[in-house]
């Protein structure tokens, strides 16, 4: 009888393991409900503080590695390791102008998708803001251990202007370029 209840247990533990793969495997690759991780520590790199200027704005970078988080899609649900950015961004009169890292509004995503280790870049998602206003990809690329390089590629301004009530703020905080360095703090 012990032998019947080990056996299920070990076959569990197997099937377990079987199913942790490394990051950039491919989303057909990937069964349902398996973990995509972080095995050779990739992410770590990128995790700190940053701070750029860019036209007059103060911007602030906050990177943090999330493991194990739900990853939905249409074709199924997965987990997998992610750097996580939350930002703000100031004017040159240090006003806040857009605060995601003490903000309550969790709608607003912000994610790294994929990793080029080869050229020291990541890939995010980023969801944009108010009416998914700048939803699209930023590319980090480490430069050294002080410096990531920025690009920015929004793919729409707003992509459900029948969303958005009148009055609220469709602007882009976030700087739309390429090239710009940011310092680790």
């Amino acid at each position: 009888m012990k032998n019947l209840i080990l056996f299920p247990g070990i076959l569990f533990v197997i099937s377990c393991k079987a199913q942790t793969l490394p990051l950039n495997t491919s989303l057909k690759d990937i069964p349902a409900n398996a973990y995509v991780k972080d095995l050779n520590n990739e992410l770590a790199q990128y995790t700190g503080t940053y701070k750029t200027n860019f036209q007059g704005k103060e911007i602030t970078l906050y990177i943090t590695k999330n493991e194990n988080v739900l990853q939905k899609s249409s074709q199924k649900n997965y987990y997998s390791d992610v750097l996580d950015i939350k930002y703000i961004v100031k004017n040159s009169a240090g006003t806040i102008l857009q605060d995601t890292q003490n903000s309550t509004i969790t709608n607003i995503k912000f994610y790294s998708y994929y990793t080029y280790p080869n050229k020291n870049t990541i890939v995010f998602y980023y969801s944009g803001t108010n009416c998914r206003v700048g939803w699209g990809d930023i590319f980090l690329k480490k430069i050294n251990d002080t410096q990531i390089s920025w690009e920015y590629r929004p793919d729409d301004i707003i992509l459900d202007s029948s969303k958005c009530t009148s009055g609220t703020d469709i602007n882009i905080y976030l700087p739309e370029t390429k090239d710009l360095i940011f310092n680790k703090q």
